[in-house]
C-alpha cells in the first residue's frame, strides 16, 4: 500500500537523500522481506517513471510557453527540447524525444494509463506499448481505450505484453479499423537498413521492409543457393551462398570483382609492421584483433588491389590526434576524415548515432576556425539541436595534447562535457576495396 506523504513540490534534493539511502542500505533480510522490497523497489521505478513523465511536459510546457512569449515563431517553440530531455535522461536525443512525445500522451491524453503507471500496476514498456497501439488514433478514441483498458485496476491485473498488445490494438480496430491502414503506411514509411557489430569480426546487415518483400527477397535467395548447390561443385552451405548474393547484389559485383567502396582502418606502426598485438579499429565497425587488421591488409595486397599509405599524428601517451586547419567554411575531406576517426561515432554525451555532420563547436559566424580543434562529429539530429536558440558550445584545454575535450551547455544552463575516445593505434589501413589505400598515425615526436 503506497500513502501519500505531503504535496510540497519535488525537489532534486528529495530524490538524492532517497537515492542515497538505497546506496548504502544493507540487505541482511530474509527472503519474504527480500521479495517485499524488490516488490516495493518495482513500485518505486514505475514511480519514478510517472514523475519523470509529467515533468518532462512540464518543462516543454515552460519552454514553449517562454518561447512563445517573447514572440518566437511557433516552429520554434519545440526546437531542442527532445535534446534536453534526452540529455537530462543521459539519452540520446532520439530518445529524448520518445520520451518527450511519451509524457505528452500520457498527462494531456492517457490520464488512467498514468494513474496505472504511478502506482506501480503497470511498468514504462507496457505504458508504452498502450501509446504505440493508440498512436493512430483520435484523441477521443483513444481516451476511450484509455478509459476502457486502465480505468479500472482489475482490467489488465496479471496481463502480460502480449495481452495488453493484443487488447489495445482490438480496441483499436473496433473504434477505427481504417487506423490500422495509417500504421502499416507509417511503418512502410520507417523502412531503412541498417548495421551491427557481431562477435568475432563479423556484423549484420539489416533490411527493415514489408512482410511480402522481405519474403520475396528470402524466398529468391535461397532458390537461388538451391540452384548453385545443385548444380555441384560449391562447398559452401545455403546460409553462405545466400549471404554471398546479398553481398554481390547489393554491390552490384561478384567479391572478387572488389566493388570499389572505402574502408578504413586504424593501426598501429608496430602492430602493422612489426607483428605488436594492439587492436585494431575499423572505421563504421569498432576494434578488430590485430591478428584479423593484418589478414585483411594481406588479403588486399593479394588481391592486387590499390593500396596506399597516409600518416597522420598522435601524441603517445593521450591519444590525442594533431591536424591541419583550413581557411574554408566548409570542412576539407581530409579533415572531415580525420573528425570522423577520431570521434567515430557523434560526439553528443549518450547519442553513438553515425556521424553525418561536421560541426564548427564556435560557430563560423563567430569566429571559429575550421579545424580539428574546433570540430565535432555529430550526428543531424544533434546538430539541427545545438543550431537552435540558447544552445552554446566551448572547446575545452586542461593540458597540453589531451584528447579533444567540448562543452555543450544547454539553454537552462546545464553543461555536458564530451571527450573523443582514446586513439591507441596509430597507424590506418584505409581499404578501398578495389581502391585500397594505407594511412598512418604516427606519434608526434616522430614527426
Amino acid at each position: 500500500m503506497v500513502t501519500a506523504v505531503q504535496n510540497s513540490p519535488l525537489t532534486s534534493d528529495e530524490v538524492l537523500r532517497f537515492v542515497a539511502r538505497l546506496q548504502s542500505s544493507d540487505f541482511d533480510v530474509d527472503a519474504a522481506a527480500g521479495i517485499d522490497v524488490i516488490s516495493a523497489l518495482e513500485t518505486a521505478k514505475c514511480a519514478c517513471v510517472a514523475t519523470q513523465a509529467v515533468m518532462t511536459d512540464a518543462v516543454a510546457t515552460a519552454i514553449s510557453n517562454e518561447r512563445r512569449e517573447l514572440g518566437r515563431p511557433k516552429a520554434q517553440w519545440r526546437n531542442g527540447i527532445a535534446s534536453q530531455i534526452g540529455l537530462a535522461r543521459r539519452e540520446s536525443p532520439n530518445r529524448g524525444g520518445t520520451h518527450l512525445g511519451l509524457a505528452r500522451a500520457l498527462v494531456h491524453e492517457m490520464p488512467h494509463t498514468l494513474a496505472r503507471l504511478r502506482a506501480g500496476e503497470l511498468n514504462e514498456w507496457r505504458v508504452m506499448i498502450l501509446a504505440r497501439e493508440t498512436a493512430c488514433l483520435t484523441v477521443d478514441d483513444r481516451r476511450t481505450i484509455d478509459e476502457r483498458l486502465c480505468a479500472d485496476p482489475a482490467t489488465l491485473a496479471g496481463a502480460g505484453d502480449r495481452t495488453i498488445e493484443g487488447r489495445a490494438r482490438a480496441l483499436a480496430n473496433e473504434l477505427d479499423a481504417a487506423s490500422q491502414v495509417k500504421r502499416r503506411a507509417k511503418a512502410y514509411a520507417a523502412r531503412r537498413t541498417s548495421t551491427r557489430p557481431a562477435p568475432e569480426s563479423m556484423g549484420f546487415f539489416t533490411v527493415l521492409t514489408s512482410m511480402e518483400k522481405m519474403v520475396c527477397m528470402w524466398a529468391t535467395l535461397r532458390r537461388d543457393a538451391d540452384t548453385i548447390i545443385n548444380a555441384g561443385g560449391d562447398t559452401r552451405t545455403r546460409d553462405q551462398i545466400m549471404a554471398d548474393l546479398v553481398f554481390e547484389r547489393v554491390t552490384g559485383a561478384s567479391v572478387a570483382q572488389r566493388p570499389p567502396v572505402t574502408v578504413d582502418i586504424v593501426i598501429s606502426d608496430s602492430t602493422l609492421f612489426a607483428g605488436g598485438d594492439t587492436s585494431a579499429y575499423m572505421h563504421g565497425y569498432g576494434d578488430i584483433p590485430s591478428d584479423v587488421a593484418r589478414q585483411l591488409i594481406r588479403d588486399t595486397l593479394d588481391n592486387e588491389t590499390h593500396v596506399a599509405l597516409r600518416r597522420l599524428y598522435a601524441h603517445p601517451t593521450s591519444g590525442a590526434l594533431t591536424a591541419v586547419e583550413s581557411t574554408s567554411r566548409a570542412f576539407p575531406t581530409a579533415l572531415g576524415r580525420l573528425i570522423d576517426l577520431r570521434d567515430r561515432t557523434c560526439r553528443t554525451p549518450w547519442c553513438d548515432a553515425p556521424i553525418r555532420h561536421h560541426d564548427h563547436i564556435r560557430p563560423h559566424s563567430a569566429g571559429g576556425r575550421t579545424s580539428a580543434e574546433n570540430g565535432a562529429g555529430l550526428c543531424a539530429a544533434c546538430n539541427y539541436a545545438k543550431e537552435g536558440e540558447g544552445w552554446t558550445a566551448e572547446a575545452l584545454r586542461d593540458k597540453r595534447n589531451a584528447r579533444h575535450r567540448y562543452r555543450l551547455i544547454s539553454p537552462t544552463g546545464h553543461t555536458y562535457d564530451s571527450s573523443a575516445p582514446p586513439m591507441q593505434v596509430v597507424e590506418l589501413y584505409n581499404s578501398r576495396i578495389e581502391n585500397v589505400m594505407i594511412t598512418g598515425l604516427f606519434d608526434d615526436d616522430a614527426a
